[in-house]
């Protein structure tokens, strides 16, 4: 598997709305998803900066998406 490219937050957001998730509210500069068929909520700080790793592999996790899957989104 290949290492994966910094991503934006914008682009996780359209990661998220492709597996189903939709924007339930807002406050300051995050943005939290919700998944209706799996109940899952998902966080995503909505700043202009590049995601750091950690973070983005926390809110994959919390998604219920895999690592291989991704490359299928982007």
């Amino acid at each position: 598997m290949r290492r994966l490219p910094a991503l934006t937050p914008r682009d996780v957001v359209r990661i998220l709305r492709k597996k189903g998730f939709a924007m339930e509210r807002s406050k300051g500069s995050h943005q939290v998803f919700v998944n209706s068929e799996t109940n899952r909520t998902v966080v995503v700080p909505f700043h202009k900066k590049d995601l750091p790793r950690c973070t983005f592999f926390e809110i994959l996790r919390q998604a219920g998406i895999d690592r291989e899957e991704i490359e299928q989104l982007l």
